[in-house]
């Protein structure tokens, strides 16, 4: 996928206020090597940085553009270009910190004990899903991508459910991790503006149809989806939208 920084930060502190959350449940952690998996543009890196200027701390992501804003940042930490389904360690860190990454990666089978293997003994693995794919948001999305003429081109790009329940991986790492926090949060965004949640799936949903339609019928698609999203999240009096948003929160620390 092609990533713009620019709409993705937009709604910055609404994108990084998880990734903050997820911070606050693992603040008194001490590790020296950490891992921003999937850090884009460094918003969360600014975060861990911050928390643990000490730390070497490294940002990962696929993405050039995402990666080109995150070294503009100043932020003591070095950067790799690196698609996470295949992504290894250098070297063992103590963290990995993964905000808002693997709802768009397949096999979490494999993948998440996989990363939870890559840590150094008595290391934390820490990551973020949204878990939003049955809003009213992502239903509109997928059913307009199902008509004509969105449908054959765009065969295959969405999944209906990339992330699982709780239980789901709770059953996955229950006997991997020597500990296991899951929980889940829905946050009720206050959003201003023309199409306003129109707006929010441009930085991330929208973003692999973008990829694969040409310009003219991706515009095409967004002109027919906006009415559909304005019905679902009517703006009150004062013009603010509310926008309730699911996500998946999940902290395993590796045995020591």
């Amino acid at each position: 996928m092609t990533w713009d920084p620019d709409t993705y930060l937009s709604r910055a502190a609404e994108r990084t206020r998880p990734a903050a959350d997820l911070l606050a449940r693992i603040a008194d952690a001490r590790p020296g090597r950490i891992v921003d998996l999937g850090c884009g543009p460094g918003n969360s890196t600014a975060l861990l940085c911050a928390h643990w200027p000490e730390a070497e701390v490294l940002g990962v992501d696929s993405d050039p553009a995402m990666l080109a804003r995150a070294r503009q940042s100043g932020l003591a930490a070095d950067w790799q270009q690196a698609d996470a389904a295949s992504w290894e360690p250098a070297q063992r860190p103590d963290l990995i910190f993964a905000n808002a990454l693997l709802q768009w990666l397949p096999d979490h089978e494999r993948l998440i004990p996989q990363l939870l293997s890559f840590l150094a003994p008595g290391g934390v693995l820490a990551l973020q899903m949204p878990r939003n794919f049955s809003a009213a948001s992502h239903r509109e999305l997928r059913a307009l991508a199902a008509e004509e003429p969105w449908a054959t081109p765009l065969e295959g790009v969405l999944r209906d459910a990339p992330v699982g329940d709780a239980g789901f991986y709770h059953g996955l790492l229950r006997g991997r991790a020597a500990a296991l926090d899951i929980w889940e949060t829905i946050y009720c965004h206050a959003l201003d503006g023309p199409d306003p949640v129109l707006g929010w799936l441009r930085g991330t949903a929208l973003t692999p149809l973008r990829d694969r339609l040409g310009q003219e019928d991706y515009e095409a698609f967004e002109a027919a989806l906006a009415p559909r999203l304005r019905a679902a999240y009517p703006a009150a009096s004062d013009g603010v939208t509310l926008f309730p948003f699911r996500r998946l929160f999940l902290v395993a620390r590796r045995a020591g």
